[in-house]
């Protein structure tokens, strides 16, 4: 084969060119630091590193962002946690306070208040958001755990709810009730009047009732049956009728003139010892005291700090529209099947590893609270009217003369409105005792939400240095798979360089003789 300077001339440049490539290559490689910058460049390591990436860029979604969310909405609530076990410990020591029968009506006015401003605090702390997000609202976040001042941007009656509360027979609590017979409103002025002159100790009775205390008080209520409160045993409807505060609903339940009565102002309803003992009856021909007993009544009246029933209850909401058209909200209709289940927010913080963040209402904030402070307010209020009315008849006794006739009549008074004020005394005691037993269960319920929102936060801690080891360990495999090796990439460029310069200056001195030198 001949070879002529135009086919040497093509290979030199081929080579030149080729060798010039290879440079350029690891030029390239040298200052992206990466062994390929296309796909073609290595098909195995192209593969290997989209995989790679893929997983340090979600190991990265996990450990920076998912991780830290999580830790930070686990961290509102266990201060907020924190806050609720101050106030119950708070309220424990004030009940004690209430507990001694050395106080007086201004003495228990005073621990009522303090208890009432401590209930305030416990339900505004289930309120507290994060990043927007109310945390013990469920899926709701963007719904508060009480009612704030918005609700009085709705018309009077709105918004209103059809609530059901399913309870048992175990959540019904016995009320211990005074008869005073005359003695209500009689003071110093009036003593002599014709409504008070058969006033006698006999006259004073003490009772207790059984009643369900239902979750609200100021419930809609008329006095037509069936229209106002439905009471359901295994689908069977109770009759209750609504006897209003003004009517003495406990007295008519006492003397036995009712058997169930609901008494819309205070929500609870009264059942005589016949109509608690048939109740009985249905409950265990139903299955047993787990057999449930629905409440459903209407509830349209509403003040900032109550909680709202939509995270506690299957209720039915009425609001009105801008056009004044009613608009309607079913809300955990699923409770009334038996399907109920909480509503619980997860965080994907790992592989097929996923973890709580929230507690919900219902685990920490309990109705019973506000409703025990209510029972102790309107034990006080009849306390404070019968020892007002007890001190009216001291005063006159002392400006008539022991043995007259009017020493007598006021006496026969004094001594009805002393009873009547003994049997109030010991009820009132009773209930800060049992109020004390009440709040440390509340507390201890919350101190199991916190342990629950520790564990989790241990748990999430966990993950977190798992996660660290295995981006570490990933970005390691990653670099191994990508980069390359910069001594090595340095020192195949310097040859590179040599062998490219070489060649420029062989091939420069071939191509000055040509054969028309020899010619």
């Amino acid at each position: 084969m001949r070879m002529t300077n135009k086919i040497m001339q093509n290979n030199s440049l081929y080579n030149i060119n080729n060798n010039k490539i290879l440079q350029d290559k690891l030029s390239t490689m040298m200052s992206t630091e990466k062994k390929i910058t296309r796909p073609s460049d290595d098909p195995v390591i192209a593969i290997r590193a989209l995989r790679l990436r893929t997983n340090v860029t979600e190991l990265t979604q996990f450990y920076e962002k998912n991780a830290p969310d999580a830790e930070s909405w686990l961290d509102v609530t266990g201060k907020s946690l924190t806050t609720v076990t101050e106030v119950l410990t708070d309220m424990i020591t004030q009940a004690n306070k209430g507990a001694n029968k050395d106080y007086g009506p201004e003495d228990l006015e005073i621990v009522i208040e303090q208890l009432e401003s401590l209930k305030n605090e416990f339900y505004s702390t289930g309120n507290v958001d994060y990043a927007g997000r109310y945390i013990f609202t469920g899926y709701r976040t963007d719904t508060t755990m009480s009612f704030t001042e918005e609700i009085e941007e709705q018309p009077d009656g709105y918004p209103s709810y059809e609530i059901t509360e399913q309870n048992t027979i175990k959540d019904f609590d016995i009320v211990n009730f005074t008869d005073i017979g005359n003695l209500d409103g009689l003071n110093k002025s009036n003593y002599t009047d014709a409504n008070y002159s058969s006033v006698v100790e006999q006259d004073i009775h003490n009772a207790d009732i059984h009643r369900m205390r239902l979750s609200y008080d100021r419930l809609a209520g008329t006095k037509d049956l069936d229209t106002d409160l439905t009471i359901e045993v295994d689908g069977n409807v109770m009759q209750a009728k609504t006897v209003p505060l003004s009517e003495n609903p406990y007295l008519k339940v006492m003397n036995g003139e009712e058997d169930i009565v609901f008494i819309p102002e205070t929500g609870e309803v009264l059942f005589s010892d016949d109509a608690y003992a048939q109740l009985e009856d249905d409950v265990r021909a139903a299955g047993g005291t787990d057999t449930e007993i629905r409440f459903t009544y209407t509830k349209n009246e509403w003040k900032d700090g109550d909680l709202r029933p939509e995270h506690y209850f299957a209720c039915t909401a009425t609001t009105l529209n801008d056009d004044n058209t009613e608009k309607k909200i079913n809300y955990n209709q699923e409770y009334l099947l038996n399907q109920g289940k909480r509503q619980t927010i997860e965080y994907d913080v790992g592989y097929n590893q996923k973890i709580q963040v929230n507690t919900t209402a219902d685990e920490v904030f309990s109705h019973n609270l506000d409703r025990d402070i209510d029972d102790l307010k309107l034990a006080l209020q009849d306390l404070k009217e019968m020892d007002s009315i007890r001190k009216d008849m001291d005063v006159l006794l002392d400006e008539f003369e022991e043995g007259t006739a009017d020493y007598n009549d006021v006496k026969k008074k004094y001594d009805a409105a002393d009873k009547a004020y003994s049997y109030l005394r010991e009820k009132i005691h009773k209930m800060f005792e049992g109020t004390i037993t009440k709040v440390q269960g509340y507390l201890d319920d919350t101190n199991v939400a916190i342990t629950d929102n520790g564990t989790r936060s241990q748990r999430l801690s966990l993950i977190s240095n798992r996660l660290m080891d295995q981006r570490t360990t990933f970005r390691t495999l990653q670099s191994e798979n990508e980069d390359a090796d910069i001594a090595e990439v340095a020192v195949q460029l310097t040859s590179t360089e040599l062998t490219y310069n070489a060649a420029l200056m062989a091939t420069g001195k071939i191509m000055q003789t040509s054969l028309m030198n020899y010619i």
